[in-house]
């Protein structure tokens, strides 16, 4: 585990570009324009696996994409979180403007879940294995930076770290895309004392990178399995203990980092008065429906398959 020490020098004095290495930049201006320069777009995996969500990318990953979140993830070069964070905002923004995301059946004007509803990022989780030995969990990290960075763009916004591995699985970096699904078939769960909080605003699952699609749809089926109802959460509190990165019950954290010093713990306006009540609902809320429609709204990543951005169909 990286010392507070190393941690503050490497925010204070990089050693060198997470993309390129150029000395002394976290982010150099050409690698963080690789990264943020263009518009994040729909990136679709090919075959696409059933229940995956629409999809949004800030940047392909190959190059000093690539360079820079290997650097964040394995080396623990944790500068990196911010420009990466900023990115996963950007298409975390481009996934809720969408049509697909703006529109949505079932509600009572026909214009979808509520534009001022909270946008709650649920991010992929990592294996609790993973985080130990790289001594953090790197699309929760992320996924703080871009919840800061859209709250500062006005976006109410939160991190509700609500997923779980039920069981391991084992290293996808050699399996095929279905070889994939058949190993996170299942896998994840919601943490108890989740279920009645997803119904509190938009969500978006988050991770860093996607190439098949697998883990992200196996995420959002387990989101939705639970968001049929907010009653009481499927998975009881013992049930594969030990497999996930975190087992205890999630909140809604709204700091820009939970492992940093920059964590706030003010909620979103959006949030006011009873609707911090865990036990409410989001229609109790005010008298005010604010968390529209059941269900997973998109899905955003730092980066994706250079392949998965030439894909359009309609």
């Amino acid at each position: 585990m990286r010392s507070w020490w190393t941690d503050l020098t490497d925010l204070v004095l990089p050693a060198e570009c997470g993309g390129c290495g150029r000395p002394r930049a976290v982010l150099c201006d050409r690698c963080r324009a690789a990264l943020s320069g263009r518009t994040p777009r729909r990136v679709r995996p090919a075959p696409e696996p059933s229940g995956l969500p629409p999809v949004h990318a800030a940047a392909p990953y190959a190059d000093e994409v690539r360079a820079a979140l290997l650097a964040h993830k394995e080396r623990g070069a944790l500068s990196l979180a911010r420009p990466l964070g900023e990115a996963l905002a950007g298409a975390v923004r481009a996934g809720l403007e969408a049509p697909a995301a703006r529109v949505r059946p079932g509600s009572r004007d026909g214009t979808g879940t509520a534009t001022c509803a909270p946008v709650l990022l649920v991010p992929v989780p990592s294996a609790r294995r993973a985080v130990r030995a790289r001594g953090h969990d790197p699309a929760r990290r992320i996924a703080y930076a871009a919840a800061g960075e859209l709250r500062r763009s006005g976006v109410p916004a939160a991190v509700l770290a609500a997923l779980r591995q039920r069981r391991p699985v084992a290293d996808q970096s050699e399996l095929g895309s279905r070889q994939r699904l058949a190993n996170v078939a299942g896998a994840l769960g919601v943490l108890p004392g989740c279920a009645r909080l997803l119904h509190r605003g938009r969500v978006v699952l988050v991770d860093d990178l996607i190439t098949t699609g697998a883990t992200v749809a196996e995420a959002a089926r387990a989101v939705r399995a639970v968001q049929g109802s907010p009653g009481p959460e499927t998975e009881p509190a013992g049930k594969g203990r030990g497999a996930s990165s975190n087992s205890r019950p999630a909140f809604v954290y709204l700091g820009e980092t939970w492992e940093g010093s920059e964590q706030r713990r003010t909620p979103p306006s959006a949030w006011s008065g009873t609707d911090r009540q865990p036990g409410r609902t989001v229609k109790e809320a005010g008298g005010k429906r604010v968390g529209g429609a059941p269900g997973v709204v998109c899905a955003a990543v730092v980066a994706a398959s250079p392949d998965a951005f030439g894909i359009h169909r309609n």
